[in-house]
């Protein structure tokens, strides 16, 4: 009988594979009373699981390869810190000598524990990484009962277009996804902004999670269908929907196919108009995807990710290192380096928990930076001393005042003297921009761009900030909409000075890689798009099938609109009125 389930759709296109499920390590845990003889060889068997669980999470992180998604390293090293947290380092222990029970039923015990605090805390993120630490438990458990902890091996041990199907996935599970022959995946646990969400969408394959049962409903070796677009699982489908779906995915792989070919196109509309399509990179590791797609530089470098793989804060020499390597690689093409913006979900080793009950309007951000001030001295000369080596721009987050740039703006100019003491090389008239990501700074963004260089518009979070919707909680995901018209008159007004003061303004958030919105940004301006390596060629494919002056004719429609549940309905409409082919020329 065929049954369809609805999830979360985190990756694009479609599958149509043979289900392998991944085994759950603790559906059966084993319960033992012990004697007071046996206590100290079941806490050394326990502490030898840890050391276990460390070797291989460090490992996995020292073997990540070169082509995984660049977010791996950060989420395997939050792993790392909640294998080493005393709640679940120690705690165990203490469960096995005060009860007297065996090393697998203590852990339960203190993951039952753990869940629950983390059920009880406020902030959705926080909250969220209960499956993270469920997935740390998951590792231990199986280095306990000695069952295997990858869920693949080698690429040869699954057949052509094999589905995977999970309660959930660590980042160390998904490390070498890219090299076997896994066409989709799906499970149960998650929700859109969860490191299994993040990494779905970075592999670009077809993948929806938040399933809830599909585990128990899903046989091994069942035929499924995933609909990575429509966040769409079907089990043991009819000879009709199969058929439908075999023409969906031939159609899929054409586009895809056909969208290759675009490579080497440049991003110009049919009336002429040239669009710079960056972008955005957490390595030098991305570097060369990119560089293969024909971009034009580099938009945002989020170098954020250069803090958290270790235990203390990187010097300026390792900073510059880092800079200058991207920089090379790039080959004259320009490259804008965020400085770091740290804080809520992107916490290193040497940072310290948050204590906040809101940590997305606590100290993060540039509000760390000008905390830190010689941390944030730091890493701005580093980026002058690699700006002497090709164009590089600097650029500061979460901005929301005037005044934060002014603060910026005199740590700069004492970074520059500093440097100019040491008699170092350095870019002394280096162009520098503000990320908007709040409101504030959207409806300042006048006052703002008459003291720098550039703005770059982080759709993320001024989506989050202006609707009050966080994008981190499942519950109100349906209020989290880009085409809100409340976001959209504050990118008009964002666009439209910018352009009238003559200073570049980008887009560098998930909305610019949406091609759903290509057309309409452009129509209100935006001639600066910056995006993931995977959005690339389809926002291109927009561009190059569309008349400028027609979008820009007819999109007056849209912007006058003030009632949210029109916003969608009237984006279709708009872009089909556009729409010259279903797949490229």
């Amino acid at each position: 009988m065929c049954i369809v389930l609805h999830g979360v759709a985190v990756g694009t296109g479609v599958a149509i594979g043979r289900a392998h499920l991944v085994v759950r390590g603790m559906d059966d845990v084993p319960h033992r009373d012990l004697s007071i003889e046996e206590i100290p060889a079941e806490i050394a068997r326990y502490e030898q699981a840890i050391k276990t669980t460390r070797r291989q999470l460090e490992q996995l992180r020292t073997d990540i390869p070169q082509n995984a998604p660049s977010e791996l390293g950060a989420f395997i090293s939050l792993h790392l810190m909640l294998l080493g947290d005393v709640s679940l380092s120690r705690e165990p222990v203490d469960i096995i000598k005060e009860k007297c029970i065996n090393a697998e039923w203590a852990l339960k015990l203190q993951t039952d524990k753990l869940a629950e605090q983390f059920d009880a805390i406020e902030d959705n993120y926080l909250r969220a990484r209960k499956q993270d630490m469920l997935q740390v438990v998951e590792r231990i458990f199986k280095n306990l009962i000695g069952l295997s902890t990858e869920v693949i091996t080698e690429a040869e041990d699954f057949e052509e277009d094999t589905i995977l199907v999970a309660h959930d996935l660590s980042p160390a599970d998904t490390v070498f996804f890219k090299d076997s022959r896994i066409a989709a995946f799906v499970t149960d646990a998650g929700g859109p902004t969860s490191h299994t969400a993040i990494l779905g969408r970075s592999l670009d394959i077809p993948s929806v999670i938040a399933l809830g049962y599909a585990r128990e409903l899903i046989n091994e070796d069942e035929l499924i269908i995933v609909d990575g677009s429509m966040g769409v699982v079907i089990i043991a489908p009819d000879d009709v929907i199969l058929k439908e779906y075999r023409r969906r995915l031939r159609e899929f792989r054409s586009l895809k196919r056909q969208l290759n070919k675009l490579k080497n196109t440049a991003a110009t509309t049919l009336d002429g108009i040239n669009i710079e399509l960056l972008g955005n990179i957490e390595s030098v590791n991305d570097i060369k995807s990119l560089n293969n797609l024909g971009v034009d530089g580099i938009g945002l470098y989020r170098s954020e990710f250069f803090y958290l793989n270790r235990d203390a804060l990187p010097t300026e020499e390792e900073l510059y290192t880092e800079y200058a390597d991207v920089v090379k690689k790039l080959k004259g093409k320009p490259l804008t380096i965020r400085t770091i913006d740290l804080g809520v979900d992107k916490n290193p080793r040497w940072f310290g928990p948050s204590h906040t009950m809101n940590p997305a309007l606590g100290l993060t951000g540039i509000r760390l930076c000008l905390a830190e001030p010689v941390m944030f001295r730091t890493q701005m000369r580093a980026i002058m001393r690699a700006a002497v080596l090709g164009p590089v721009r600097m650029m500061w987050p979460m901005i929301s005042s005037v005044t934060e740039i002014q603060q910026c703006l005199t740590h700069l100019n004492t970074a520059k003297q500093q440097l100019n003491d040491r008699f170092q090389k350095f870019d002394e008239k280096i162009q520098v921009g503000a990320m908007i990501e709040i409101p504030s700074a959207a409806l300042t963004v006048n006052s703002i761009l008459k003291l720098i260089d550039f703005v770059s518009v982080g759709t993320n979070d001024l989506i989050q900030y202006t609707l009050a919707a966080d994008r981190n909680d499942e519950s109100v995901s349906y209020l989290y909409q880009p085409g809100h018209p409340a976001v959209l008159k504050l990118l008009l007004h964002v666009i439209r000075t910018a352009v009238r003061l003559n200073k570049p303004v980008s887009i560098c958030g998930e909305m610019a890689g949406d091609a759903q919105y290509t057309r309409l940004l452009m129509a209100m301006g935006l001639r600066r798009f910056s995006m993931n390596a995977n959005n690339i060629l389809a926002v291109k494919n927009q561009i190059i099938q569309s008349d400028l002056l027609m979008l820009e004719n007819e999109v007056q429609k849209i912007l006058r609109n003030d009632d949210p549940d029109k916003a969608l309905k009237l984006l279709k409409k708009f872009n089909s009125s556009h729409e010259l082919a279903d797949s490229v020329e």
